[in-house]
């Protein structure tokens, strides 16, 4: 069973600053690639930002240069920190995962329970 447990998140004033971090756990052969999906009331789930297992990132667009993801290869972790936070990336945030459970190498989409990012003053 693989689990991706999520923490960090709340209130922030615009301007400030937030770090997520996201846990891969459970049975898992290999991680293909891990990030953040965002989604706002009334809007649909955007990519945030992911990284794969070559080091490799995207971004999206709103969010270039003003967030940072990492990853911790040994702790199947993934940080996102955002800075220079605005009103509109309130919304919540769910971690995924692509990745292999088992040594066949089969991939699937794996995503956690989601976490509130407030961004207003």
């Amino acid at each position: 069973q693989v689990q991706l447990l999520e923490s960090g998140g709340g209130l922030v004033q615009p301007g400030g600053s937030l770090r997520l971090s996201c846990r891969a756990s459970g049975r898992i052969y290999s991680i293909n690639a891990m990030g953040w999906y965002r989604q706002a009331p009334g809007k649909q789930r955007e990519l945030v930002a992911r990284v794969f297992s070559d080091g490799g990132t995207n971004y999206g667009p709103s969010v270039m240069g003003r967030f940072t993801l990492s990853k911790d290869d040994t702790r199947n972790t993934t940080f996102l920190e955002m800075n220079n936070l605005k009103p509109a990336d309130t919304a919540v945030y769910y971690c995924h995962a692509d990745l292999a459970p088992g040594s066949l190498g089969m991939r699937y989409d794996f995503w956690g329970q989601g976490t509130q990012v407030t961004v207003s003053s």
